[in-house]
């Protein structure tokens, strides 16, 4: 439970980081790579279902977890985006280990002769091989990108709170001379 305020009257709670265009930008990223995210292990998941080993609860668990990222991350929660990074990054390894074969067969060897055709979660005929292998390989630079935004969106505060009296912030804006930064 949120310690109580004791504001003075006339006075409400302004973020004055979260109005800069830096930090708006940083958070449409985060939000934007972690939803590429979300289409690519689809793409994968639902794809390459027969062949995916086991992996597939682990895949939708990742699917959760990045839009439950993206939907709180929208509504300016900071505290997601170091757990975000780490996700990305335990992501990126298991993206690099499968797109390049590094543990035994990549997608992309799976277009020799050998190896049985790639079935869809739907039933019916999968994804090729090579398409899968690319969204696989495409979930490594993207999962880079993840986890060098949410750091740097992390580091731009966006839980400052300041006390400002409520008609200034109605005009939008709180001079940082005028205001008195409140405890987080």
């Amino acid at each position: 439970m949120p310690p109580v305020r004791n504001l003075p009257p006339g006075y409400t709670i302004a973020y004055p980081n979260r109005d800069k265009a830096a930090s708006k930008a940083s958070k449409a990223i985060v939000v934007l790579l972690l939803l590429v995210s979300v289409v690519l292990m689809l793409v994968v998941t639902i794809g390459g279902w027969t062949k995916l080993e086991g992996q597939e609860p682990l895949n939708f668990i990742l699917i959760f977890l990045y839009l439950f990222f993206a939907f709180f991350i929208i509504r300016w929660q900071r505290g997601l985006l170091p757990i975000a990074a780490a996700v990305a990054i335990l992501l990126l390894i298991l993206a690099a280990i499968a797109g390049t074969g590094a543990a035994g067969t990549s997608w992309f060897d799976r277009n020799k002769a050998g190896f049985g055709p790639t079935g869809s979660l739907f039933g019916g005929g999968g994804l090729s091989p090579d398409v899968l292998g690319i969204a696989t390989l495409l979930l490594v630079p993207v999962q880079a990108l993840v986890v060098f935004f949410s750091i740097q969106a992390f580091s731009q505060g966006w839980n400052v709170e300041v006390e400002v009296p409520i008609d200034q912030s109605r005009r939008g804006g709180a001079a940082p001379s005028s205001v008195n930064p409140a405890a987080v």
